[in-house]
C-alpha cells in the first residue's frame, strides 16, 4: 500500500537524525538455548520435481518472535533430498543457504549434492529452506512488487534524479512499515539462525552440518555462535566479515567492484580484434560510459520485461560481472553490438537474462529488514551525499547503484544499531572457510576476519580468484577440499594464515555472443547451475 504524497514529503524532509554512524553493539551472546516448544516433525510430501523425483517438501511452523515461543507462528518452507547410504554410514542433515540475503535455498539440495561424488552425497540428508518472509515461506512479504520495473530513475547523482530516488526509497520503507510492521523486526540473521535450530529440532537430529555462501556465512556463523554444541561440520564460502557494519560493507563492495570492472575492461582491450572497443582499459571504460549516456536520451525496449532499459537498467546488467567473470563475453558483446553494429539486441537479451525483475520473491524486503535493522545507518541525506561522493570519486562504477539499492535504510522504521551478533567460535568444531582474494561482493578482508574470529577454523584462499561463492566452478583444488571435509572431517594442514592456497580459473575466451534469444531470455535470475549465475547482492 502506497503512502499519500503529503506523508511521503514529510518522510523525506524529516530524515535528518544525525550523520554519524553509531558503533555497532554485540549484545546477543546467547548460547545453546533451544527455541520454542511443541515443534512437530515435518510432514514430508513429494515436491513433484520431475528432474529430482526423490525431493521432498514440507512447511514448518516456527515462532515469529523467539522471545515469545508460544506466541504467533509463521511458516518456513523446507525441502530435502534424503540420504541413501546405509544407516551406519549416514552423517545426518546438512542445511544449505545461498545468501542474498533472502534468496531461496530450495534449489540447493539437488544441485550441491550433484556436484560431489555420489558416495559422499549419499551420506547426508540435504536440506534447503526459504528464509522467513520469502519465496514459499509464509507469510510472503511484499512491499512493492513493481519496485524494480524499468525504466527507473538514473542512479548517477547529478542527473536530477536524487529527489525521485529519495521519494522512491521513502515510499518503499513506508509501505513496508504500513503492511509489515509486525514482521520486519523479526527478519534478522539471528531470527533465521533460530529457524535453523527449529529445523534441527523438528528433524530430530542431535547435530547438523551447514554449507552457506555470501550472507549465508553470516547465517552459519550466527547459528554456530548460538548453538555450537549442535554443529557437526560447517563450511562458509565467500565470507562477510563478522563485525563490519552493513553500510561499511557496501563501501568495501564499491571499491572492489571498481577493481573488477577495470579487470573486465583490461580483458576486453586485449580482445580488440573481437570487440573493437579499444586497446586499453581506459578507452573501453569510456565506451561503456558512452553507451550509458546514450541510454539517458534514447532508452531501449526491455521486452519481454516491462518498461525500458535506461542507464539504471544498463548498470544492473553489468554489475554482475564482478560476481562472475563468465559474463564478460556477453558484457563486451553488449557494448560492441551497440557501438560497432548499431544493434541493441545483445543489450536486451543480457538485461533480460541478468537484471530484469521477475516475480517478487520477498528477497528485497528481507534484505532491507535484515540490513537496516542489524546495523545503525546514517539517516541524513546530506551525510550520504557527501560520503558517497568521496567513494564515487575513486569507484564510480558501482557506488551510486549500490547507494540507491540500500537507500530505504535511510527511512527504515526503527533505528537499527543493536549491532550484529558477536562471533567468537567458542565451542565450535573446526570450520572450513573458502575465500577468493578478488571477490567483489564479499571482499577478502571478510574471510580473514572470520578466520581470526573462529579459533580452529581453516582458511582456503583462492589467490587471484574472483568468483563470488567459489565452489563448484570446476576447480579441483577447491572442490576436493570441500569433499574431503564432508566425507570424514579431513581439513587442510597448512600452518600459515591460509591452510591451503588454490590457483584461479583461466579467464574466459573472448567471443562475440550472437544475439539469438534463448529460452532463458526474459528470465530475471539465471538458473542454478548456469555457469553465468549469481545469487543475491551478498
Amino acid at each position: 500500500m502506497r503512502r499519500p504524497l503529503a506523508l511521503l514529503a514529510m518522510a523525506v524532509s524529516t530524515v535528518v537524525i544525525g550523520g554519524a554512524i553509531p558503533a555497532a553493539a554485540t549484545s546477543d551472546s546467547t548460547t545453546a538455548d533451544s527455541p520454542g516448544t511443541g515443534l512437530s516433525r515435518p510432514a514430508w510430501t513429494p515436491c513433484g520435481d520431475t528432474t529430482t523425483p526423490a525431493l521432498q517438501c514440507a512447511m514448518l511452523d516456527v515462532p515469529l518472535d523467539y522471545a515469545k515461543p508460544d506466541g504467533r507462528k509463521i511458516k518456513v518452507k523446507l525441502n530435502r533430498l534424503p540420504a541413501t547410504a546405509p544407516k551406519s554410514r549416514q552423517q545426518g542433515p546438512i542445511l544449505l543457504n545461498p545468501g542474498g540475503p533472502g534468496d531461496s535455498g530450495l534449489w540447493m539440495p539437488a544441485y550441491v549434492s550433484g556436484q560431489i561424488p555420489a558416495d559422499v552425497a549419499a551420506t547426508y540428508d540435504w536440506i534447503g529452506f526459504d528464509p522467513r518472509g520469502t519465496n514459499g515461506s509464509e507469510p510472503h512479504v511484499v512491499c512493492d512488487a513493481h519496485y524494480f520495473d524499468g525504466e527507473r530513475p538514473d542512479y548517477q547523482v547529478g542527473h536530477g534524479t536524487e529527489k525521485a530516488w529519495l521519494a522512491k526509497a521513502a515510499t518503499y520503507a513506508a509501505d513496508c512499515a504500513a503492511d509489515w510492521s509486525w514482521m520486519l523486526p523479526h527478519m534478522t540473521t539471528v531470527d533465521s539462525a533460530r529457524d535453523m535450530e527449529s529445523i534441527r529440532r523438528a528433524l530430530g537430529a542431535e547435530k547438523i552440518s551447514f554449507y552457506g555462501g555470501s550472507w549465508g556465512t553470516s547465517l552459519g556463523s550466527a547459528y554456530g555462535q548460538l548453538y555450537p554444541s549442535h554443529v557437526r561440520r560447517m563450511v562458509l564460502d565467500s565470507i562477510v566479515g563478522p563485525t563490519i557494519s552493513w553500510y561499511d560493507h557496501n563501501v568495501l563492495q564499491d571499491k572492489e567492484h571498481q577493481r573488477r570492472f577495470r579487470a573486465f575492461a583490461e580483458w576486453t582491450a586485449k580482445a580488440d580484434s573481437v570487440y573493437h572497443l579499444g586497446t586499453d582499459a581506459d578507452t573501453v571504460i569510456k565506451k561503456y560510459d558512452a553507451v550509458e549516456d546514450a541510454l539517458r536520451t534514447d532508452p531501449v525496449s526491455a521486452a519481454p520485461a516491462p518498461g525500458k532499459i535506461g542507464p539504471a537498467e544498463f548498470e544492473d546488467t553489468f554489475y554482475g560481472g564482478g560476481y562472475n567473470f563468465l559474463r564478460w563475453p556477453r558484457m563486451a558483446t553488449v557494448l560492441s553490438g551497440y557501438l560497432t553494429r548499431h544493434d541493441t539486441r545483445p543489450l536486451n537479451i543480457a538485461y533480460n537474462r541478468y537484471a530484469a525483475p521477475g516475480a517478487d520473491d520477498g528477497a528485497f524486503p528481507n534484505y532491507n529488514a535484515l540490513q537496516c535493522t542489524e546495523s545503525a545507518w546514517p539517516r541524513d541525506w546530506d551525510f550520504w551525499k557527501k560520503d558517497q561522493a568521496k567513494i564515487n570519486a575513486v569507484a564510480p562504477f558501482y557506488t551510486y547503484n549500490n547507494m540507491w539499492y540500500n537507500a530505504a535504510c535511510m527511512f527504515w522504521p526503527g533505528q537499527g544499531g543493536q549491532g550484529r551478533l558477536k562471533i567468537t567460535g567458542k565451542g565450535l568444531p573446526p570450520v572450513l572457510l573458502f575465500q577468493a582474494t578478488e571477490d567483489a561482493a564479499t571482499p577478502y578482508a571478510g574471510g580473514v576476519a572470520m578466520h581470526k574470529a573462529l579459533p580452529g577454523s581453516k582458511l582456503v584462499v583462492q589467490n587471484g580468484g574472483s568468483f563470488h561463492e567459489i565452489l563448484f566452478h570446476g576447480n579441483a583444488c577447491l572442490d576436493d577440499t570441500f569433499v574431503d571435509y564432508l566425507r570424514d572431517g579431513t581439513l587442510p594442514t597448512g600452518k600459515g594464515l591460509a591452510a591451503k592456497t588454490c590457483a584461479p580459473e583461466d579467464d574466459p575466451a573472448p567471443a562475440y555472443v550472437e544475439p539469438v534469444p534463448s529460452a532463458k531470455a526474459g528470465i530475471a535470475k539465471v538458473a542454478a547451475g548456469d555457469p553465468e549465475a549469481v545469487h543475491g547482492r551478498l
